[in-house]
């Protein structure tokens, strides 16, 4: 694979975030052909005198649809909006960490001088399981749907308050929860929400979804571990609450009426992570310090 367009995402409205894009720019302009940077951020670029003639700015949709490779500078959060972009055209992603964990990022800022392996070719790809997330009203109409590279999170919302909620798999009861809160996360997700709710650490090369409960009122609620092939659904059957929400990579909230079901099934597409490095998943969980 031939990269010669690359994009550089990061909040440039950060003089952190700005400072560290201008220097992975100046890293690469000499090997690519074009450098596109979000169109949001010229102004900010121009003013501080960072422009290079190689940059062209692109409207979001354009970046994701017309570069070789995306460059995220950031932390996690950064990669998962980077991932529900990129995942729809297959574009690849490198994450450079500059955040607290960056267990998704490959690079750290001190080690840019392997940028050079991407262009003499000594790279590989990592593709990692997606979560597909539909909710479907009482009536069975799909009122959202969207991709999930880490989790999705069914919850009360802002107020911690204890919920009713019911999982099948396949239209079979298997359990119903009286918690905060469910997690259904991919191996990637599992160092994430899951962990953080008692989740186990899943091998992102395993084939499964693990469903965490938050705070469960139970002695016996555990998380479970299902194959990918599983039709997961998550009903509301509280009747004390309005509404619960959705959430999705932390990002995309949205609400859960009564008798509304979350169905989660393994999505088609797969994120597709640009590796240097050739750390293991091990290693990278010992040097994050999840062991």
């Amino acid at each position: 694979m031939s990269i010669k367009n690359v994009a550089i995402i990061s909040n440039c409205n950060i003089p952190e975030k700005l400072s560290a894009a201008m220097g992975v720019a100046k890293k690469i302009e000499s090997r690519v052909e074009s450098i596109y940077i979000p169109e949001a951020y010229r102004d900010r670029i121009m003013r501080s005198h960072n422009h290079r003639p190689k940059f062209s700015y692109k409207t979001t949709d354009e970046i994701y649809s017309s570069s070789d490779l995306v460059i995220a500078i950031g932390g996690d959060g950064v990669m998962l909006e980077a991932a529900r972009r990129a995942t729809p055209t297959g574009t690849a992603i490198l994450g450079i960490n500059m955040g607290r964990v960056g267990y998704m990022t490959e690079l750290e800022m001190t080690e840019l001088d392997l940028l050079d392996k991407i262009f003499d070719g000594e790279y590989y790809f990592d593709e990692r399981a997606m979560l597909k997330v539909e909710i479907k009203s009482s009536k069975g109409q799909s009122r959202f749907s969207a991709y999930a590279l880490n989790e999705a999170v069914i919850a009360k919302g802002a107020t911690a308050r204890i919920i009713d909620l019911e999982l099948s798999d396949n239209g079979r009861l298997v359990s119903e929860y009286r918690a905060d809160g469910l997690v259904v996360a991919t191996p990637t997700g599992s160092t994430a929400y899951s962990l953080s709710a008692g989740g186990p650490i899943i091998d992102p090369k395993l084939s499964c979804f693990c469903v965490t409960p938050i705070c469960p009122h139970s002695l016996v609620a555990r998380p479970l571990i299902f194959p990918d092939s599983a039709v997961l659904e998550v009903k509301n059957i509280c009747v004390r609450e309005k509404v619960l929400h959705l959430t999705v990579d932390g990002k995309a909230t949205f609400d859960l009426f009564y008798n509304d079901t979350v169905v989660i099934t393994k999505s088609s597409v797969k994120t597709k992570l640009l590796r240097i490095k050739n750390d293991d998943f091990y290693s990278k969980i010992r040097m994050k310090k999840f062991v």
